[in-house]
């Protein structure tokens, strides 16, 4: 199975009423995030018109916890912008969409972060980016702060817990946020370590980057 990712982007919430319905954007397209992704239009077409077969639409989370529906999405489309939504926070009912409710007319929630599985993307060297094409997506969350900093190191690890093969993206940004250079990453996934040896003369950091990622791959 594939390892479930996440995107964050700020809260763009268009409206919020009293009683809990709001409208606003999961996805931005055409946006380069801070992991050197952007989303296309088209990218969530084929997951939507799955969830319409099935009669609902994604999952309205809090904070990504899958224990805490917070309140329901009523329409979910693309448009020129990006994934537009709008829902029900569950205001009556549930005393977390209640706070979550305060905190949104209060201006103090700061992001929303959409949980999908990544089924097909490019590379764009002229952007140094991942142009993401089609996602598979999970839920729309309201969260706290956009938490960029956890994503690709545990989905690397996740999918080798799992028995599965990483995509080589994710292993090229894993070897990047652990010290290697660009040049490096690319280097060790094209030709594996001897390409370092022969290109790079900071062997020694290459090789202290290595004893890094062998001991988040092996923590417990």
């Amino acid at each position: 199975m594939l390892t479930k990712k996440r995107l964050d982007v700020a809260l763009n919430i268009k409206s919020v009423s009293d009683t809990g319905e709001f409208e606003g954007y999961g996805s931005v397209f055409g946006v380069k995030d801070s992991q050197m992704d952007i989303v296309v239009r088209g990218a969530f077409e084929k997951s939507l018109s799955t969830w319409k077969e099935k009669g609902r639409l994604p999952a309205l989370l809090w904070q990504h916890n899958m224990n805490e529906p917070i309140g329901i999405y009523t329409e979910m489309k693309e448009d020129d912008t990006g994934l537009y939504v709008k829902g029900r926070l569950l205001v009556d009912d549930d005393p977390l969409a209640k706070r979550a409710h305060a905190h949104m007319k209060a201006g103090s929630l700061s992001g929303m972060s959409i949980g999908y599985m990544l089924n097909d993307y490019d590379y764009d060297s002229e952007k140094d980016a991942f142009i993401l094409k089609e996602l598979d997506l999970w839920e729309v969350s309201l969260v706290t702060f956009p938490s960029n900093d956890e994503a690709r190191i545990s989905n690397v690890k996740n999918a080798l817990d799992h028995g599965t093969i990483p995509r080589p993206s994710e292993i090229e940004r894993t070897l990047r946020e652990v010290g290697f250079s660009r040049s490096q990453a690319k280097s060790f996934m094209a030709n594996g370590f001897s390409a370092l040896e022969l290109r790079d003369a900071d062997t020694d950091k290459a090789l202290q980057s290595l004893k890094t990622l062998s001991n988040l791959f092996t923590e417990k």
